[in-house]
């Protein structure tokens, strides 16, 4: 028994392939081209670093999984216990015919097994914990802005429908505390109506605290942080477009040149091209749905004070429609944004570029 060798993988790299589940991980293991084992496991790091451990000891782990629900935690977790892993963006994964009609958990994670010992596949940026709080705070905002202008919808859809009649924005101004007031003294026959009503404009109130509440904290945490100081000189920007572009760029270094910045927005077209024949078919349909919209709204801000870009605009709609002026505009504005981030200096109103 003294003469046993013992098992021992060092110096071998590993590939590990995880379709990363809610209740269940499927894992498919690889080396030197050959898949070793596809298997099904407790959604859990620590179990996946025993059982490599125990079977493929010494080994060099290099896993992957897609971006999705689990967030970032099991890859902070494996990075920990030494695996050298990365998450990818599930568009990003080289997928055949066959693998997209038959999809299913094993294929997946074979797949990305596969392509990770291929080095076809390229990680996203991972942000720190307190970076990843900030974008969920920001991102939390946003969907509480569309919450709220949700219920005033609401609420003149059913004004609207009972026949009451909103006063003029010269009588009583819309959403302010005058034309709160104004609607807590309407009044109903049915209680039902009186009840509905009352019910929407209680949510109205608690959402508008939670907003106040959102926006007093957001300020608080980013008011010694001189980046977003810098991104509130550029014309167009306030303070929650800084505040969101910081939490969602988070590192402006990571873009090598204004093109992939743009790409990353999704300030780009897409195009279609074969042999002499290019189609550009208007901006691309993968973009950040967040960073795009607030961009184009701030450019149109933007025209308005900034000389330069007015200028550019005016020659834009010489020879487009508007709307795909303003896109450009809003691709200048975020060269201005990404210079003053690099160099840490506030933008300077009217310059041309």
């Amino acid at each position: 028994m003294d003469n046993v060798t013992k098992l021992s993988f060092k110096g071998q790299a590993i590939f590990i392939g995880l379709d990363v589940h809610q209740k269940n991980w499927t894992v498919t293991l690889r080396n030197n081209k050959l898949d070793l084992k596809t298997f099904s496991m407790n959604p859990n790091p620590k179990e996946l670093y025993l059982y490599m451990n125990k079977n493929y000891p010494q080994g060099n782990y290099h896993s992957v999984y897609e971006a999705g629900f689990c967030g970032y935690w099991i890859h902070r977790k494996l990075s920990q216990l030494g695996f050298k892993n990365i998450i990818v963006n599930p568009a990003d994964v080289p997928t055949s015919h066959k693998e997209k009609d038959q999809k299913r958990d094993p294929i997946d994670s074979r797949k990305l097994a596969r392509e990770l010992e291929n080095g076809s596949l390229e990680a996203i940026y991972i942000p720190t914990e307190q970076q990843q709080a900030a974008r969920s705070l920001s991102r939390l905002y946003f969907k509480a802005v569309k919450e709220r202008t949700r219920i005033k919808n609401t609420i003149k859809s059913f004004l609207q429908f009972q026949g009451v009649e909103i006063p003029r924005m010269d009588q009583v101004s819309h959403w302010s505390g005058r034309f709160i007031q104004w609607l807590k003294g309407l009044s109903f026959a049915e209680e039902e109506n009186q009840y509905y009503l009352n019910c929407l404009l209680d949510n109205l109130q608690n959402k508008r605290k939670e907003i106040l509440d959102m926006l007093r904290v957001m300020r608080n945490t980013s008011k010694n942080n001189p980046i977003i100081s810098y991104l509130k000189s550029v014309s167009g920007i306030g303070f929650l477009t800084a505040y969101s572009l910081h939490s969602e760029l988070i590192d402006i270094r990571r873009f090598k040149n204004i093109n992939h910045l743009a790409s990353f927005i999704g300030l780009i077209p897409s195009i279609q091209s074969s042999d002499d024949h290019e189609i550009k078919r208007g901006l691309t349909c993968r973009h950040h749905k967040h960073l795009r919209s607030q961009l184009i709204e701030s450019a149109w801000v933007a025209v308005r004070h900034d000389p330069a870009l007015t200028q550019s605009y005016n020659q834009y709609i010489q020879r487009m429609p508007k709307q795909k002026a303003i896109v450009r505009i809003a691709k200048k504005l975020l060269n201005r944004i990404r210079y003053v981030w690099l160099n840490e200096k506030e933008y300077v109103t009217g310059v041309v570029c």
